[in-house]
C-alpha cells in the first residue's frame, strides 16, 4: 500500500521536475496506475474491498437477516426485532456462528440504511407556514390519572409553539385547537401542515391529493388559511412538530401534571408555552418571542367571532327530559320536554337549543353511560309531584351540595305546615331559582333563617331587600346653624313619662 511520502514523491517528480509518466515509472519503479492516482490526489484514497470478505458461517444467512430487517421495519417501534432476538431466530433455523457476528452484522447494516436518507435544510418566511399534530401525555384529572391528547401547533419561522390538552382528539377538539392558537399567537398562519389526521383527510388519494373531511373545509374556509399533507410515512415533512410533540412530553408534562380540571390544566399550558418562547434557537441572534412578534404582522387577520368547534345533530328528548350523546345523557327543561332541539358538542360542554336560543348548557361527561341533570329543568314538574320530593334523583344529587341553611327551611316548614305542605312552599321557594341567581337565593335563604322567618314571604322579602337596598341618609349640614348642632343628642329625661303618667 502506497504512503503519502510515495505520493509526495511522484507528484514532485512530475510537477516541479516535468518529469513524464513513463520517466517516474523507471525512476520510482511504481505501476503507471498508482501514478495518475497520485497526479489526481495528494494523499492515498483510503483502502477499499472491491469484493466483500468471504464468510462462510454467516454469509448464507444475511440475504435472511435483510428479510428479518425489513419484516422489523413494518412493526410497531416497540414491537421490532433486536439484534439478540434475530440471533435466536437464526439457531432455530441452523446457524451454528456466534452472537458477536450476527450483532456486528446487523450494526454494519443500520448503518448504512441510516445514511441512504439525506436532507435539505429549509428556511421559511415569516407569517407563511405551521405545522399542526397530535401528542398523548399522562396526567391526573380531579384525582384521576388518564391519558390526555395533546394538540400541538408549531410556527415555522419564529419557531414558536403552542400546547393545548383534550380528553380526545375528536373534530371538536381540533378545531377548537386551532382556534386557541390561533388567539395565542394573535393571527392565522398563511398554510398548515398536516399528517394525514383523520379529522381532516377523509380519504388519501394518489401523490399528494387528499379527499377531505367537509367539516374541514367549511373550517378552513372560514379562516381562509391553506392545507398541506404530509407523504404517508415521511414524518421528516413536518419535523419541526415531530420534535415539538416529543419537547413538549418531556418538558411540559413532566413531572405529570396534577390539575382539578382540563381547563386549569390549559391554562398551565398556556402559561408554560408563553415562558418557552424566551428561548433562543441555534443559529438565531433574537429570542423567539421577537421573532414571533415580528412574524404577528404576515398573519391572515383572525375574524370577528370564533368558528362553532362543535359537533351538531337534531335531537328529542326522552320522558325523562334527557337526549343522549357518546352514550351519556343531558337533562332538558320541562318547558321544551316535547320539542325538537338541536344538540352542540362542544370539548368541554353541551349545549341545548330551540331554534336559536340556548335553553341548557352542561359541563361535557368523559365517562360512559352517565346522566348529567340540572335540578331547575325538573322543578316544574315536582311542582305538580311534590309527593316524588325525597325521590326524585335531580333533587337528591343538588342536597348534597346546596347550604345547610336549605336544610334547616326545610325542617322548619316541615314541623310549622305538615301533610306535605311545608314540602309544597320549600319547592316554591326553590323556584325562586328559574329567576334569580343562585348566590342571591342562597344569600336570601340564609337570611330568612337568621331572622326566624322560615317561609316563602319571608325568603322573598330577604330577596326584593338585597335587590333593592335602602338608599343612605346623608346627613344633615348644621354648620352654619350652631345652636341646632346638639338636636336629637340631648339626654332624655325619663322622668316626664312618670309625670305623665300621674297626672293622668
Amino acid at each position: 500500500m502506497k504512503t503519502v511520502e510515495d505520493y509526495e514523491e511522484i507528484r514532485r517528480a512530475y510537477f516541479v521536475e516535468g518529469l513524464s509518466i513513463r520517466a517516474i515509472q523507471r525512476r520510482l519503479k511504481h505501476d503507471r496506475k498508482t501514478i495518475r492516482k497520485a497526479i489526481v490526489n495528494p494523499v492515498p484514497e483510503p483502502y477499499q474491498l472491491e469484493q466483500a470478505k468471504p464468510s462462510p458461517i454467516l454469509g448464507p444467512y444475511q440475504k435472511r437477516i435483510q428479510e428479518l430487517l425489513d419484516e422489523s421495519d413494518s412493526l410497531p417501534r416497540k414491537q421490532r426485532y433486536t439484534a439478540h432476538k434475530i440471533y435466536q431466530i437464526l439457531q432455530k433455523e441452523g446457524y451454528q456462528g456466534s452472537e458477536g457476528g450476527v450483532h456486528n452484522y446487523i450494526s454494519q447494516r443500520r448503518k448504512e440504511r441510516k445514511h441512504k436518507e439525506a436532507f435539505l435544510p429549509l428556511e421559511f418566511d415569516a407569517g407563511q407556514d405551521a405545522q399542526v399534530d397530535w401528542g398523548e401525555a399522562l396526567v391526573r384529572i380531579g384525582g384521576q390519572a388518564l391519558k390526555a391528547q395533546f394538540f400541538s401547533m408549531h410556527l415555522n419561522y419564529s419557531k414558536a409553539r403552542f400546547v393545548m390538552a383534550f380528553p380526545f382528539q375528536k373534530q371538536e377538539a381540533f378545531f377548537e385547537g386551532h382556534i386557541q392558537a390561533f388567539h395565542f399567537f394573535g393571527g392565522v398562519p398563511r398554510r398548515l401542515s398536516y399528517d394525514n389526521l383523520k379529522t381532516a383527510v377523509y380519504r388519501v388519494l394518489e401523490g399528494r391529493k387528499r379527499q377531505e373531511q367537509q367539516a374541514f373545509k367549511a373550517f378552513r374556509s372560514y379562516y381562509l388559511f391553506e392545507s398541506n399533507y404530509c407523504t404517508p410515512g415521511q414524518g421528516h415533512e413536518k419535523g419541526g412538530i415531530e420534535n415539538d410533540v416529543g419537547y413538549s412530553q418531556r418538558n411540559f408534562f413532566s413531572p405529570i401534571p396534577d390539575m382539578a380540571s382540563f381547563e386549569e390544566l390549559n391554562r398551565f399550558l398556556w402559561q408554560a408555552c408563553l415562558q418557552d418562547a424566551h428561548r433562543r434557537t441555534r443559529g438565531q441572534k433574537e429570542l423567539v418571542i421577537d421573532r414571533w412578534q415580528a412574524e404577528k404582522d404576515h398573519f391572515l387577520p383572525l375574524p370577528a367571532q370564533d368558528y362553532r368547534a362543535c359537533v351538531s345533530r337534531v335531537v328529542r328528548p326522552n320522558g325523562y327530559l334527557l337526549v343522549d350523546h357518546d352514550t351519556n345523557r343531558y337533562s332538558v327543561p320541562y318547558d321544551y320536554g316535547a320539542k325538537q332541539l338541536v344538540l352542540r358538542a362542544y370539548p368541554f360542554r353541551i349545549e341545548l337549543l330551540y331554534l336559536d336560543q340556548v335553553i341548557a348548557s352542561h359541563p361535557r361527561s368523559f365517562e360512559r353511560e352517565q346522566d348529567i341533570l340540572d335540578p331547575l329543568h325538573y322543578l316544574p314538574l315536582l311542582r305538580q309531584r311534590p309527593g316524588a320530593f325525597e325521590y326524585a334523583k335531580p333533587i337528591r344529587h343538588w342536597r348534597k351540595q346546596w347550604p345547610k341553611s336549605y336544610e334547616r327551611l326545610l325542617a322548619a316548614l316541615r314541623e310549622n305546615k305538615p301533610d306535605g305542605q311545608g314540602v309544597r312552599e320549600f319547592i316554591e321557594i326553590l323556584q325562586l331559582h328559574l329567576n334569580h341567581p343562585q348566590v342571591e337565593v342562597e344569600r336570601a335563604v340564609k337570611m330568612a333563617v337568621a331572622l326566624g322567618a322560615v317561609h316563602l314571604d319571608g325568603v322573598k322579602l330577604c330577596l326584593r331587600q338585597m335587590q333593592s337596598p335602602q338608599p343612605k341618609q346623608e346627613e344633615l349640614d348644621l354648620s352654619f346653624r350652631p345652636e341646632l348642632q346638639q338636636l336629637g343628642n340631648q339626654p332624655v329625661d325619663l322622668g316626664q313619662y312618670d309625670r305623665l303618667w300621674q297626672g293622668r
